[in-house]
């Protein structure tokens, strides 16, 4: 078996899971690392490193997850073929229990575990060799090189988050510092922001409790903020920490291995009536997130973007790398400025944003304003250049009334078109964020009643064929008039005659 593991790892052609199919109700963005010159101009250091899956199984199973690979991308490619055949094969169904399910999520890490070790048991055992081996000098830099080269093969590792949808409920597997939010709208068109679990990272009490009662000093841990140069206290692979902790000063003094791979379980989270959405989403793309704007409101941030792109998005696929350029942009828009927060922003890491839809509706281009599709309020967090203060602005986005999106299934509208519902609601995004007020987009009189209140009713044009306009401009013409009262009765007046 070992050998199949490390076959499967050699060709990039071969996987376990080649005849899954694909969740067609998610879609993943990506971008990857980025450090910024004096210039603004960015290069990438190093190929992209993150990983994800995103698979349906039988019996109503799917199964998502984001990986962040570091020093190189081996264990997070691995990690998400492996949890696949580990999870998608047999191994879950409809009768299982909710105890059943965190057992089969458990054990799925832990042969990840055990399995990535196995196929890297030839290059260590290289590696002790070539290390004991006396070679004559005109051959030691040949060595040295080799055994560089088996040093990256053995050190690299993974965070991972998994999200596992069995019988209409959510489990989460998280092990590491990526993220999990569950969006759900409320019946008063409000999107409620969960955070599944914290982050495995030198700054979780929970976390530091568990290295104390290993004998670690979890004081200097918090205060080292990294464990071989990273935050996460829970990872996969990374044979160095996992098997020589007790060569790192930091470690040492534990009484067994302290960065485990052992995930820790949410859920179940019942979906039954749920509209919404889910997001898995990688350090890198929540630290240059939180690096642009400060971590407060970044939760609230990343649901407004996301709900935007819905509103204005065909494909799940456009959506979520609509959202990761936007927080890209945001974070060298930043740095570029040279405000108080440009110096958290001279580089970032790979990002990946894994977005599930639940019961929520994509936009449809064929649809504008006059042609039936439901206007949406969505909350969009806007920055003033001149000002530290976020603020919420409400934007009128287009919906489709038809054709909504159920769990998989694509099943019509039972609204007839154009009939205002006064009952139903529809999702918003309210970002809330420090110093942050709700205003419409509109001014003068602060209140929007310069926008026409129009319903779901598709405008109908008049017998010239034109479309009334959008916009009322009756009390502007009366506030203008007022102020120019003299030059407008020398002129014969502004305004609609």
């Amino acid at each position: 078996m070992a050998a199949q593991r490390r076959n499967f790892m050699q060709s990039p052609h071969q996987s376990w899971t080649d005849d899954l199919p694909l969740c067609q109700m998610c879609g993943v963005g990506t971008a990857p690392n980025c450090a910024y010159g004096s210039d603004g101009k960015g290069t990438q250091s190093h190929p992209n490193e993150d990983g994800h899956l995103r698979f349906r199984g039988e019996d109503g199973c799917f199964l998502y997850g984001v990986f962040n690979g570091y020093d190189g991308s081996r264990v997070a490619s691995f990690a998400s073929q492996c949890l696949t055949a580990e999870l998608l094969l047999g191994q879950l169904n409809s009768s299982h229990t909710d105890n059943d399910v965190r057992r089969i999520l458990t054990q799925a890490f832990d042969v990840v575990e055990k399995s990535y070790f196995e196929t890297i048991d030839d290059a260590l055992a290289e590696k002790a060799h070539l290390s004991n081996y006396l070679l004559p000098h005109n051959e030691s830099q040949k060595v040295q090189e080799r055994l560089k080269e088996l040093e990256q093969e053995v050190s690299g590792g993974a965070t991972a988050v998994v999200a596992l949808i069995l019988n209409n409920k959510l489990y989460i597997a998280n092990v590491g510092t990526n993220r999990v939010l569950l969006c759900k709208s409320s019946s008063d068109g409000q999107n409620q922001v969960l955070q599944i679990g914290r982050p495995h990272s030198t700054d979780n009490e929970d976390e530091l409790q568990r290295l104390a009662a290993l004998g670690l000093d979890s004081a200097r841990i918090r205060q080292a903020a990294q464990i071989s140069g990273q935050s996460s206290t829970r990872r996969l692979g990374d044979y160095p920490v996992k098997f020589n902790y007790n060569e790192i000063d930091l470690l040492s003094a534990a009484k067994t291995r302290p960065v485990v791979a052992e995930p820790e379980i949410h859920g179940s989270l019942s979906l039954d009536g749920v509209t919404g959405f889910l997001l898995l989403m990688s350090e890198g793309l929540i630290n240059a997130l939180e690096s642009a704007h400060g971590p407060e409101q970044a939760n609230q941030e990343i649901v407004a973007m996301v709900a935007a792109e819905l509103a204005q998005q065909t494909s799940l696929e456009a959506v979520a790398q609509s959202v990761v350029e936007r927080v890209k942009r945001l974070h060298h828009d930043v740095y570029v400025s040279g405000r108080q927060r440009a110096t958290y922003c001279s580089r970032h890491e790979d990002m990946t944003l894994l977005i599930r839809t639940l019961n929520y509706p994509l936009a449809d281009a064929a649809l504008t304003p006059t042609q039936g599709g439901r206007i949406y309020p969505v909350s969009v967090p806007y920055s003033n250049s001149q000002s530290t203060s976020k603020t919420s602005v409400t934007l009128s986005l287009v919906m489709p009334s038809q054709s909504t999106l159920t769990n998989g299934t694509n099943t019509a509208s039972t609204l007839e078109e154009g009939t205002p519902t006064p009952g139903s609601q529809s999702p918003t995004a309210t970002l809330q964020s420090t110093n942050t007020q709700t205003q419409s987009s509109s001014s003068s009189s602060g209140d929007g009643s310069l926008f026409r209140q129009r319903g779901s009713q598709a405008a109908q044009p008049d017998e010239t064929g034109r479309v009334p306009p959008y916009v009322d401009f009756t009390q502007f013409y009366r506030l203008w008039g007022g102020d120019h009262s003299d030059s407008q009765s020398a002129q014969g007046g502004l305004g609609p005659q």
